[in-house]
């Protein structure tokens, strides 16, 4: 459970200025009532996520297409600003595996459109928290984000092959990736290939440590304490192996190169590019990133309020959607004027904040610290880094995010499901955003047919009782006239019709017209139409008037027999079916 210092507390007597600033400001809430137990605890998680985020910015960086500096420029403005804005204790923000892939697609692994990218989706997600435009992400659907997610682990993966391999000048389109790098197999570089496999069994080892049936090795040896610094410690063991070959002359493995040492500049993103042959508008540049403006942002903010809302559940707090939407917007238009490409919430790392104790957003601030610390002063121990290291990294951390499961889970569950699952994760081997844009507009128009179609029960007893199952819109309107008409006339003889409102909870105007025409086509044939457990709001209708017969039911007192009368739209009370 979250400690008592993050739960949500208002003192009474508060003025509705002050309250609004406590909301913009959640570190206002906290702050007042922070202790010397929260602080060891946020600098034990701060210094842990830390050990995580250094080697996995560097490698995710690899995954946009930058230089691996920029990966640790996009690593503490977000655990800075999250301090101040955020309103869940485990988040940290950062670049991820699927924010970097996206990055790819629409930086075209130039910084300039990266960095340009970072503060335009802020200023689409601040807007959109400004807004309260939050119930947007509602739209995108479980099985859109699991295809997403699970074609991504595989993409991401996939392109890591070749560091793994020591194979250069393999173009990143995922088919071409996969078929250059199959064809020139036999260029493997011995060195890589064994030391990336070697970092891959060691992290899995580590990881496997966290399982409870491994004992620790040793009494008084927190086994299970490594597998939070395994990153660290897998990239910092292959580091010495590739100094120690430098130091004796011969270099097997292909390195990451120099990184420029110190902090990045102070500066406003790129409005515009120069290029050999001028200069490119800030126009282009955002033509060219085109729909990435959209992706990337809603992307962004589904990642970081999923992430959330589910550590607020497991430790007993609460979230504010919106609030968190300004703090990812505020924290990449910050991070913009210092090089950094979009961040959102990593789950990894969030984890690990949340299994190490951090009690309040202050741990993001130890972690950003240590990114600022590495900055100044390790930079020149980077060049040394293996990029099969880092590949090894990545695939460890990606891998998790396929889950096979959701097949399986979905077929028993709801087979239609399957149709925008498959039709996003197919088509993110083609284009991210293909993908899930086809894989929303799928679940829209499935979401829309449930609409148009809902379910109708159709039971003959000596009269035709009709029972929508649900609320009836306009696209439903001629569906259940055609039923209604078509079982009614197809009897012999004709026989009265019952419609059943019981689960109809809403009607629009366009559904009461075409009840109005259906009463005229049963009119002509002779037949009477009953309406019973109407839902009726109380209030006078403008409805256009509905001919007779036309009868509506209601409880009585003794026998119960239907009564008849021509007031449906003021009814006062729920009316419900009666019988002899």
């Amino acid at each position: 459970a979250a400690p008592p210092l993050f739960q949500s507390h208002e003192p009474a007597g508060m003025s509705w200025w002050q309250r609004a600033v406590r909301r913009r400001l959640p570190v206002l809430g906290w702050l007042p009532r922070y202790s010397l137990s929260c602080l060891r605890l946020d600098l034990t998680a701060g210094v842990t996520v830390g050990l995580t985020v250094v080697p996995q910015a560097l490698a995710y960086a690899e995954v946009a297409g930058l230089p691996v500096q920029y990966g640790l420029y996009s690593s503490f403005v977000g655990c800075f600003v999250y301090c101040l804005l955020g309103t869940a204790k485990d988040v940290t923000l950062g670049p991820t595996a699927i924010m970097s892939l996206l990055v790819s697609s629409y930086a075209f692994h130039d910084p300039a459109y990266a960095v340009l990218l970072a503060f335009l989706s802020g200023c689409v997600q601040l807007a959109m928290g400004l807004l309260h435009l939050g119930f947007l992400l509602d739209f995108v659907s479980c099985p859109v984000i699991k295809g997403f997610t699970s074609a991504a682990s595989i993409t991401i993966s996939f392109n890591q092959v070749k560091n793994i391999l020591g194979l250069r000048g393999i173009p990143r389109q995922f088919f071409l990736e996969v078929y250059e790098t199959l064809r020139r197999i036999g260029e493997t570089r011995a060195g890589d290939a064994i030391l990336g496999l070697s970092c891959l069994a060691a992290l899995a080892g580590l990881q496997a440590m966290k399982s409870p049936q491994i004992p620790p090795f040793a009494p008084g040896f927190q086994g299970r304490s490594l597998p939070t610094a395994r990153n660290a410690l897998v990239v910092l063991a292959a580091s010495l192996v590739a100094y120690s070959f430098q130091v004796s002359g011969s270099q097997p493995l292909t390195l990451t190169g120099s990184v420029p040492h110190g902090f990045p500049p102070f500066r406003p993103p790129p409005f515009s590019k120069a290029v050999p042959n001028g200069t490119v508008p800030f126009g282009r540049m955002v033509q060219d990133m085109g729909a990435g403006l959209a992706v990337v942002p809603l992307v962004g903010v589904l990642e970081t309020v999923a992430i959330a809302k589910a550590f607020a559940s497991q430790n007993n707090y609460r979230i504010d959607g919106n609030q968190e939407m300004l703090a990812m917007g505020t924290a990449n238009i910050l991070g913009s004027f210092f090089s950094s490409y979009p961040i959102t919430g990593s789950f990894g790392r969030t984890a690990v904040n949340a299994q190490t104790g951090v009690c309040t957003p202050m741990g993001g601030l130890v972690t950003g610290t240590l990114v600022l610390l590495s900055l100044a002063y390790l930079t020149s121990l980077f060049c040394y880094i293996p990029k099969a290291a880092l590949a090894a990294v990545i695939i460890s951390a990606v891998v998790p995010m396929f889950d096979a499961r959701i097949f399986r889970t979905l077929w028993r569950v709801k087979r239609l499901d399957l149709v925008p699952l498959c039709v996003t994760f197919l088509l993110c081997f083609w284009e991210v955003q293909y993908g899930i844009m086809a894989g929303v507009l799928v679940s829209g128009i499935l979401l829309l047919y449930s609409v148009a179609r809902p379910p109708i029960k159709v039971l003959e007893q000596g009269v035709l009782l009709v029972q929508p199952g649900s609320s009836l819109h306009f696209p439903a309107a001629d569906h259940l006239r055609d039923i209604i008409c078509d079982r009614a006339l197809a009897a012999s003889p004709p026989c009265s019709v019952i419609l059943d409102c019981h689960h109809v909870s809403s009607i629009d105007y366009t559904a009461v017209v075409g009840l109005a025409e259906l009463l005229q086509d049963l009119h002509k044939h002779g037949i009477s139409l009953v309406f019973c457990s109407l839902q009726v709001r109380g209030q006078p209708c403008t409805a256009p008037a509905l001919p007779a017969p036309c009868w509506f039911t209601r409880p009585r007192q003794g026998r119960g027999d239907i009564a008849v009368t021509s007031r449906w739209w003021q009814q006062r009370r729920p009316l419900s079916v009666s019988q002899r």
